[in-house]
């Protein structure tokens, strides 16, 4: 069976940077960082209370007012990312084969804000008025309505569903959403992640971990990956979105392409519930199967966006990883952490990541890696790598790859390269 080509044609997102594609990628080129207090909800007691938060954000103006009162922010991102996305994709809905269009999303946690709502109010009222549970929680708080959503919406008929490997979950999707239409089971699939935990039990549950940085007195240079200095992921929100279409597909309505998909790979660290291999076993794993998939070699590539959480293990065994893998090529890449900028969007962070892929390798810039500053070195670190540090560089990316690494072991992995017919 020969496999179909899957090119991008279509991107939307709202992030801690922007709240539309055009925003985002404009502040991720020009280092823009997203983190600043929580306002979400009174963080003052917590170790951690900053957090790269989506701004200004008005559902109402965005979505159907009754309609948003039905969802979680998680899935109001999903749903205002995929009106960019399909809107960007200039898909002709009048025509175009619903059956044949799907939707894949990843969400590493779900509706967390309307489950501890829900709780608060229940813990208020039950004594006196037994439990007043609103009979819109469950559909607010599981983690697949946001696919649900968008298939009914449009009426897209295709698969649908949503993946859950944590901080893998949305490149998960992305890689899923690719093989169905490689395997012509679609036509046109809308994918990516969304998430929205910058709750007091998201952050509280990451606090008590030691997982999040505690540079409260600066948190717009708190997330510095593969800085000595490094001391823990600053928590993010938001949502990407990608459509995804089969090859003649899009060139039969004449669509603008963005780049094509080349390849998506998997692995298991099989090591800890939440530390990387010390080594990136799973990490080279997972590049080296990405790189099989696409049917191309290591020197084939020029720039990766790293997972990169700005961990003081994880950092350290992602760098490992790429060096045994890349060998000298290596140091002719081009490496960034969009989470500088962003902060750890969780289940959504593959997916607005791979964005960035898509659009470096359309515009030929890599944007960088911020908060670095000079001798703030690790001795784990390979510093004859070139990071990107602070400051965005052009060069022409043939194909890019985006990392994306979960709690659990679960390890995620996709390719875009530019497109020729």
């Amino acid at each position: 069976m020969e496999l179909k080509r899957v090119v991008v044609t279509g991107l939307g997102a709202i992030t801690p940077v922007g709240n539309t594609l055009a925003q985002t990628w404009e502040n991720l080129k020009r280092g823009h960082s997203g983190a600043a207090p929580i306002t979400l909800f009174d963080a003052s007691s917590f170790k951690s209370q900053f957090a790269c938060e989506v701004k200004d954000f008005d559902p109402n103006a965005l979505i159907d007012r009754k309609e948003a009162r039905k969802m979680d922010r998680y899935a109001q991102f999903a749903m205002v990312a995929a009106q960019e996305a399909i809107a960007d994709s200039r898909l002709d809905l009048d025509s175009v084969d619903k059956n044949r269009i799907g939707v894949v999303l990843g969400v590493g946690i779900g509706g967390i804000a309307s489950l501890e709502e829900d709780i608060s109010k229940y813990a208020l009222t039950h004594e006196e008025l037994g439990p007043r549970y609103s009979p819109f929680l469950i559909p607010k708080m599981i983690g697949d309505v946001a696919a649900g959503l968008i298939s009914i919406k449009y009426g897209f008929h295709g698969p649908n569903y949503t993946t859950t490997s944590a901080c893998a979950s949305s490149t998960n999707a992305i890689a899923d959403a690719f093989n169905l239409i490689r395997l012509g089971k679609a036509s046109v699939m809308v994918t990516g992640g969304s998430e929205a935990a910058i709750t007091a039990t998201g952050v509280g549950g990451f606090c008590a971990m030691h997982a999040l940085s505690t540079r409260n007195d600066d948190p717009a240079t708190a997330s510095r990956p593969f800085s000595a200095s490094r001391d823990g992921f600053v928590i993010g929100e938001g949502s990407g979105i990608l459509i995804l279409e089969e090859l003649e597909h899009a060139l039969q309505r004449g669509a603008r392409i963005y780049c094509e998909v080349a390849g998506a790979g998997m692995s298991a660290d099989a090591h800890h519930i939440t530390a990387s291999h010390p080594e990136g076993l799973g990490a080279v794993l997972v590049m080296q199967e990405a790189l099989r998939d696409a049917g191309l070699t290591p020197a084939d590539i020029d720039y990766i966006n790293v997972h990169g959480t700005s961990t003081p293990v994880g950092d350290i065994s992602e760098s490992k990883a790429i060096v045994q893998l890349f060998g000298e090529h290596a140091y002719k890449l081009n490496i960034s952490s969009t989470k500088s900028m962003t902060g750890h969007l969780l289940g959504a962070a593959g997916a607005v990541e791979c964005i960035a892929c898509c659009k470096a390798v359309e515009e030929g810039v890599v944007p960088p890696t911020i908060n670095h500053e000079e001798g703030d070195c690790d001795p784990q670190i390979d510093y004859n790598l070139n990071y990107t540090f602070n400051t965005a560089q052009q060069r022409e990316i043939r194909a890019a790859l985006s990392n994306t690494f979960g709690f659990g072991g679960h390890n995620a992995c996709c390719i875009v390269k530019k497109f020729t017919p």
